[in-house]
């Protein structure tokens, strides 16, 4: 009894000399980790997300968090600037392996993404580079340029220069088509193509103007547009619009045939005109049906309601029209 009593009061101790032998070697090993050179690297390494490099290397520190001392090694090239790099689960597990980081790909899924951070200059200040080395050329300054590739960018790192130089440049002056190399310091030449332009001014419509409306100064805007697109009939000049009605509605910043416009209408066709006749002693009014419409100034025929005569007048107002002393006959 004595025997069983002593085992049952010594189980606790049994027990807990038990977890001491088990919590040894996880002690030490951590303990080991973190005094031993390799115990900083060891710790929580963490694989990044979407990493951004300033640097034509990738260090083993940008893609592992947790990389310690060995962070500053260079693992792989950088993509170029503007670009990006893939890198897998199997890979990232060779060179994380490689290099004695304790990590593991959760899936054969997992991968990194490393983009290059870049200055980008943008289609505007390349053609004025372009268009600068034209010039030498011998090409009109007044002349717009204009690259067959409307999205062309180019990047440099962001620690470098955003310098274009322009070279090999070829410019035909009979057809204005040109072609140059451009680059950036320490990137491949791209050869360019385009041609130059001369463009014109052409007023048009700010607003949609239905038809018979008056269009006004405050209706008209300008737009740039190729000598080469302009018609002959397309309206050039603001007071070939001001002043004027649209036959039909116009669309708003579209070009102006000389066609769509025309003065406003005074007399309408078949509608009821005021037939006026002026002499130093009198004046005689008459009426009339309209024959076909008139602007102010137009020379239209209209038929006598009384006698069905026609005589021609000229339009001089809203519904009113005159003719001269000779064709008061007519008006009887």
């Amino acid at each position: 009894m004595n025997n069983y009593q002593n085992r049952v009061y010594n189980l606790p101790s049994l027990i807990l000399a038990i977890l001491l032998v088990l919590a040894f070697p996880f002690s030490a090993l951590c303990s080991e980790k973190i005094n031993s050179p390799r115990g900083e690297i060891l710790k929580h390494v963490v694989l990044r997300q979407n990493v951004m490099v300033d640097n034509h290397l990738i260090l083993l520190g940008d893609l592992f968090k947790g990389a310690g001392n060995k962070a500053s090694i260079a693992v792989a090239y950088a993509p170029e600037p503007g670009q990006k790099a893939f890198f897998d689960a199997n890979w990232l597990y060779r060179v994380a392996h490689g290099h004695g980081l304790k990590w593991r790909p959760i899936s054969i899924k997992q991968s990194i993404e490393v983009n290059r951070k870049t200055v980008t200059i943008e289609r505007d200040e390349i053609e004025d580079h372009l268009f600068a080395a034209l010039i030498d050329k011998g090409a009109d300054p007044e002349m717009t340029l204009k690259l067959s590739n409307r999205s062309i960018q180019l990047h440099v790192p962001s620690r470098s220069d955003a310098i274009i130089k322009v070279t090999n440049t070829i410019y035909d002056q009979r057809t204005k088509r040109f072609s140059a190399n451009i680059s950036t310091p320490g990137s491949k030449a791209i050869r360019v193509t385009g041609r130059l332009q001369k463009m014109l001014n052409i007023p048009v419509l700010n607003r949609r103007i239905p038809k018979n409306e008056i269009i006004k100064s405050e209706d008209i805007t300008w737009v740039k547009s190729p000598s080469s697109r302009v018609q002959n009939n397309i309206v050039l000049y603001e007071d070939d619009l001001v002043g004027k009605t649209p036959k039909r509605g116009l669309r708003a910043g579209t070009l102006i045939r000389s066609s769509e416009v025309q003065r406003p209408i005074l007399v309408e066709k078949g509608s009821l005109v005021t037939i006026v006749l002026k002499t130093p002693l009198m004046v005689l009014t008459s009426q009339g049906r309209a024959v076909e419409p008139g602007a102010n100034g137009d020379v239209i025929r209209i038929t006598n309601t009384q006698s069905n005569k026609v005589v021609q007048a000229v339009v001089t107002a809203m519904g009113v029209a005159s003719i001269t002393p000779a064709s008061q006959i007519s008006m009887n």
